[in-house]
Order: structure tokens, then sequence, then C-alpha cells
């Protein structure tokens, strides 16, 4: 699963050929972009994505075709102060150090800590006497171990699994979400590769189950990623997923599974005060069948979307499902950087809490049990009593969270929820 890209992408419906300067994490490059004209309103049906609508802009590349998003990779070093370990950079709790690293501005990141001093690592960075013009390598207290097999037995009805192995594991001291050390701005920086090569990009045995490609060569580093649609306020979203707190949510997301990220604040925070997590719904019995429009959750996405097999660049039937959207939960997550609100935008958090819902068997009888694409939405359904927690619980925080950095929407951007919070305070 690993090679690597530089980024194609399309600008905008008359262009054809382009040239682009592109800022890329610390430092600046250059590159020739061959785009592909397409109109504004077509860019659904695969192809390379127009970078109008990332919202991390130091991606090189998003292909629709091939489910991947290309990002610049960064280059640390392990406990042991000569293990190579190479992450990315999707988020930055500062506004201005979010926007001059062009990536998501998250504040909620600013309160990873709270109660919970290791969900966010301390690291050092090594600088060179003789360093002229690059950034410096970031030293890791804690990394995953990616030798482990990926296992995932489905259940009859695809969920819950018979039996459910990560990939991934993070050790004690590993969280994504890093400070470096003298600051208090926290960085959102998986790991996705350990060591110095070759890497193994089909069964992951020293890189992320999603990563497709790796370049580590210092001309071109770069990463390419499998990446996930879902939902948000009615539009199509696409995000990474890298960790998970819970061992089978880290196999069905293809993620790095980090207990230590269940005590992030805080259980069922939200919006709260020192919430470092937002919400995001997924559902246990919605609709299955390929190519249905209303098929949605994670009973849809082990029995329809190949969700056993090894993701790598050569399981074109798995690619295939992704971009036919059998190949994903779904979700819808809540609050997202593109709304023009900024009490929503500024809500926004990649730590998002695992709402994880049920329809009811009335709702199921009467195949109410649809797509779903937004969360107030989905609330009021809850309110009307269509939808509980799993086994008829009360609806609410399941009790992990997953580490899903946004990349971008697919048509439209995410704009404003599409009801109103039926949960919200009355006048």
């Amino acid at each position: 699963m690993k090679r690597s890209n530089h980024r194609r992408r399309i600008l905008s419906a008359a262009l054809a050929l382009a040239t682009v300067a592109l800022a890329a994490g610390c430092g600046t490059g250059t590159r020739e972009a061959t785009t592909v004209a397409r109109g504004q309103a077509d860019q659904t049906d695969g192809g390379l994505l127009t970078e109008d609508n990332f919202t991390i802009k130091s991606i090189l590349e998003i292909d629709l075709d091939k489910s991947t998003a290309t990002l610049p990779l960064h280059k640390g070093f392990g406990p042991d102060g000569s293990t190579p370990v190479w992450y990315i950079i999707t988020e930055a709790s500062d506004f201005g150090l979010a926007h001059d690293l062009n990536v998501n501005f998250a504040p909620k990141l600013a309160n990873m800590s709270i109660d919970c001093p290791t969900c966010v690592q301390e690291t050092t960075l090594t600088t060179s006497a003789g360093n002229k013009f690059s950034e410096a390598p970031v030293n890791f207290k804690g990394i995953p171990d990616f030798s482990p097999t990926r296992v995932l037995t489905p259940g009859p009805t695809g969920f819950p699994p018979l039996g459910a192995q990560p990939g991934a594991v993070g050790d004690d001291l590993y969280s994504p979400f890093i400070r470096i050390e003298g600051s208090s701005v926290v960085y959102n920086a998986p790991i996705v590769a350990v060591g110095d090569g070759p890497f193994d990009v089909e069964t992951h045995t020293n890189t992320s189950d999603r990563t497709m490609a790796i370049s580590t060569d210092p001309a071109k580093m770069t990463v390419e990623l499998l990446m996930i649609r879902g939902f948000d306020s009615g539009q199509e979203i696409l995000y990474l997923s890298t960790e998970a707190s819970d061992p089978v949510a880290a196999v069905l997301e293809r993620a790095t599974f980090v207990p230590l990220l269940n005590h992030a604040p805080f259980l069922g925070g939200d919006d709260f005060l020192g919430s470092a997590r937002e919400r995001i719904f997924t559902f246990v019995n919605g609709q299955t069948g390929k190519d249905n429009p209303e098929s949605q959750g994670l009973n849809h996405l082990i029995l329809d979307g190949r969700a056993t097999e090894d993701a790598n660049l050569g399981n074109k039937a798995l690619l295939d499902a992704l971009r036919d959207d059998d190949g994903d939960a779904l979700n819808v997550q809540g609050d997202f950087p593109s709304l023009k609100n900024p009490r929503f935008a500024n809500a926004y958090s990649p730590l998002w809490d695992a709402q994880v819902g049920e329809w009811t068997p009335d709702a199921v009888a009467k195949k109410l049990n649809t797509r779903q694409t937004d969360e107030n939405q989905i609330l009021q359904l809850v309110v009307e009593g269509l939808i509980t927690g799993p086994g008829g619980s009360t609806f609410g925080a399941g009790g992990f969270v997953i580490n899903c950095p946004v990349l971008g929407f697919v048509e439209g951007a995410p704009k404003v929820p599409q009801a109103a919070d039926p949960f919200a305070a009355k006048p």
C-alpha cells in the first residue's frame, strides 16, 4: 500500500494545465500539476478534487477514484533517539499557527490535557547548527506498533463482529496529540510509519492500515492515505481515521488502537466547558445492500464494504466499493471548519465522541432507517423515539473516541445544520 504521489487537482472548470505554488507544512515548494477540466457542480464521479474544497490547505491531492489523500510527510524519531518515525500534521490549537502550517484550526485541542496529562505527548525538537532551511525533527516519547495483523470476523448481521484485532497499537506513551516542550500549542500529528523502510503498504507491518503509498525521499516527502466519506450538515465530506480508543472501533476504522485517549476530556462533552471532543454519529442497524442509496452504518460497512480485507492500491474491489459509497459506514459529523458561523466552525475537533445509534424495531419495520446526513435531524429522530442507544439504551456518548481529521467536502461546503438542535436551550 505504499507508493507515493505528488498532487494533481482540479482548479476550476476552465483550467486544463497549471503550475501550482504549494505551502506544505513549515516549508514551501513548487510543482507542476496536471488538472482536469470539470464542472464545479460535477465533482462526485471520481477524479481529482479541486483545492477549493480542501479544509487542510497543505494537502497535495485528493483522488476521488482511489479514495486517497496525499499529504506532506514529516520526519521524527522514536524514544530510542535513532528509529525514524513518519508523521502528518492535520490540526493546531492556535489560529495563527494553524494557518501558517495550512492545517485545520481546532481550538478545542487546547483542552486535551485536562485531567489527562498523557493525552498530550510532550515532545522535543532536534535542531542542527548547520540547518539552512528545513524543519526540525520531532522526538516522540511514544510510538505505535504497526506489526500486529488486523483481523475482522463478521457477525451474523455484520455488526457486532465475532472477532476483532487491531492492526496497530500505541504504546503506553503514544498519543497523536503533541505539544513541543516550552509551548502551549497542541498539534494533531499522527504517526503513519516507523523505521527506515522498505515500507509494507500491502499488509502494513510497519505502516498504518490506511497508508497506501509513501515517499521518504527528502526532495519529495509525501504519504497517500485512504480516506473516508461521511456527512456533515447535509453535505458529503471527506476525512481520515488515524486512532481510536476502542479495539473494535480501531479495527473498523483501520486505525491505531490508543486506549489512553478514552480519558480525553470528556465523555459526552461536545460543546461544554473544558471539552476537547465533538460528536460523530454512527448506526449499528442501518439499511444494507450494495448500491442501496439508503444503506448506512456499521453493519453496512462490514457486510457491503469489504472491511475484512487489507486496504492497498492493488485491491481494486475495495477501492471501487469506497468510491461507490459501499465501503464506508457513512457516519455523520457534528461541527465542521467550513461552517459560516464561528460558533460552529470553532467547535470543530478531530477527536470525535462516538454517538452509537440503533433504529427501533418499529423504525426498521417501517423502513424509516434511511440514510442520515445531519446531526440535528438525527437528534430529532431520537426525540421522536425512532433511534435509541444499542439494545434500547439511552442515546448518547458510546464510550470511545476516534481521531478523524477532516480533509474537505465533495460538492457544497457544510454551512449550517439542516435542522434546529432539539436539545438546545430555548429562549
